[in-house]
């Protein structure tokens, strides 16, 4: 039994058992965004899903090893409390991009492969590319933290009035609504198979010297982000920093597409991770240099991810030493924690709710889709990584443009993100103009949406025509597909929106508890928990 942990930033534990894999961030638990720190609660959850004790554990994964003595102790005074005096003897340290690298290879389900990490920085370094053969990792590439394309990104990102490390995701989002009017490859370009950053400098430095570069003012930066959040994306400086995103964003394409090109010629498929692969626009970029089948993004790409890496890595090794080492595919995310109808009739009960007990939940769900409402929708185990997709998710109708709105207010989101679409398997062809393989199934790549699904699905396209879509299987997730399904037979599109379940700035809900109390924060029509109906 192997127990992953990621003590830091988005912390997260995965309990390794045989074939049984469960895993989940410290953030759902907790409820802080992105927590920081010892997963206590983690670790605990996964133990108490299998049914182990801390005695059952036999080696301890720990994603990253240059930390400070301060953290030090705290990681051994927090080990020490769960697994007692000889905890050192079961532990293993796992190099950050390495266990990055590592989750998407092991998960990856081919033999051989170039394993590829790139993000901000972890353990010094903000990039790693790795031939992996028969199991075996070997790195041919790096990039420094100084060199770090993530760090350019964020500083972007910061320089725009966001905070870095988290909300990178608006500035790509933003991006689409500008024009690339800068060139900055003064500012970073790829020098072989790593990246060069002619500033010299990172973080807050950087950004300083990118407001000189751009001419922006950053005392400003957050009153014109607050201001583009609310949907003003006319005035002077929203323009410039619309262009400023629109720039920044086709630069890390550009870099991507030439890596991409580059990694060609080693004639193998690309497992990608680390937190610059959060960008599904530079995701496509690359997918459309190798081909669709030659790309695996892994789904909790983020530091999220970093346990379960740093699990499958040792548990990797280890197969090799005993010759049992193959390779294995990761056929979905339902790795959190579940819970029954007698936890949710529980809950309800205690808070005295009427409720309704729904026997066919894809016929009822989809025609409350199709009345328009706006459905919280939570089954089985949970997701693991950033992305709802189907079993802690809001639904509703995606013809209607008008209910972006009422999302964004209802769940205070900025107005220029895009909502996501989760698509029936079959469709995908018919949805997807630039779709060349197996359509995605964890929302990590964009793709151009074909005319009649523009037309069909108005709330589910940006602005500049792309969509990023879950298409769901039915031997996957037969309830989700059956409610995709059942909206199709109502209504002739074989798609939903599908956002993740949780406010704006808070984690994805875990518990009933905390889809109930999101449902009526949000203020949402209807709530189907494990079979049972609540209305507002």
């Amino acid at each position: 039994m192997i127990l992953g942990i990621h003590d830091g930033h988005d912390a997260g534990a995965v309990l390794i058992d045989d074939g049984r894999i469960f895993t989940l961030n410290e953030e759902r638990l907790n409820r802080i965004k992105k927590y920081r720190g010892f997963p206590v609660l983690s670790v605990g959850k996964v133990m108490e899903i299998v049914g182990a004790s801390p005695e059952d554990v036999e080696i301890i994964a720990i994603a990253g090893i240059f930390r400070k003595q301060k953290r030090l102790l705290e990681l051994d005074r927090s080990l020490r409390a769960i697994f007692g005096a000889d905890f050192k003897k079961k532990v293993l340290l796992v190099e950050h991009h390495l266990a990055h690298s590592a989750s998407a290879y092991y998960t990856s389900g081919w033999r051989d492969a170039l394993a590829v990490s790139i993000d901000a920085a972890g353990d010094g370094l903000s990039s790693s590319i790795y031939i992996a053969r028969d199991g075996e990792m070997i790195r041919i590439a790096q990039s420094t933290y100084l060199d770090s394309l993530g760090d350019f990104y964020a500083s972007v990102t910061e320089l725009l009035g966001f905070k870095p490390m988290r909300h990178e995701g608006k500035v790509m989002s933003l991006a689409a609504y500008g024009r690339p009017a800068y060139d900055l490859s003064s500012i970073i370009e790829l020098n072989g198979l790593s990246f060069d950053n002619h500033l010299g400098l990172i973080g807050i430095e950087a950004t300083r010297k990118l407001v000189q570069f751009f001419g922006y003012p950053l005392s400003r930066a957050k009153e014109i982000a607050m201001e583009m959040k609310r949907g003003n994306l006319e005035g002077k400086f929203q323009r410039k920093a619309m262009d400023i995103a629109a720039s920044a964003q086709a630069h890390l394409e550009k870099l991507i597409d030439e890596l991409g090109i580059k990694l060609m010629g080693y004639g193998l498929p690309i497992a990608y991770a680390g937190g610059v692969a959060q960008n599904v626009k530079a995701n496509a970029v690359l997918r459309q240099v190798l081909g669709d089948d030659n790309l695996w993004v892994f789904p909790a790409m983020d530091d999220g991810g970093l346990a379960f890496g740093a699990a499958v890595f040792v548990k990797a090794q280890f197969e090799r030493l005993d010759g049992k080492w193959k390779p294995f595919k990761l056929e979905h995310v339902y790795l959190g924690p579940a819970y029954g109808e007698e936890d949710v009739e529980g809950l309800l009960k205690r808070e005295e709710l009427e409720f309704e007990e729904v026997s066919e939940i894809p016929s009822f769900v989809a025609d409350a889709l199709a009345d328009g409402k706006l459905v919280g929708f939570f089954q089985g185990a949970m997701e693991f990584g950033p992305r709802a997709l189907g079993n802690r998710s809001i639904l509703a109708d995606p013809r209607d443009e008008g209910v972006k709105d009422r999302l964004n207010v209802a769940l205070r989101r900025d107005v220029f993100q895009p909502f996501a679409p989760s698509l029936l398997w079959e469709k995908a062809e018919k949805y997807l103009e630039d779709l060349g393989g197996k359509p995605n199934e964890f929302m990590t790549m964009s793709y151009t949406a074909s005319e009649s699904f523009r037309e069909l699905a108005p709330a589910v396209i940006h602005v500049d025509g792309t969509t990023r879509p879950q298409a769901v299987r039915k031997e996957i997730n037969p309830t989700y597909h059956e409610v995709i399904k059942a909206f199709e037979r109502k209504t002739g599109l074989g798609a939903i929106l599908n956002t993740s379940f949780n406010m704006h700035g808070e984690p994805i809900v875990c518990s009933p508890e905390d889809a109930l109390g999101t449902f009526r924060k949000a203020n949402l029509d209807l709530l189907v928990l494990e079979g049972h109906a609540v209305h507002q």
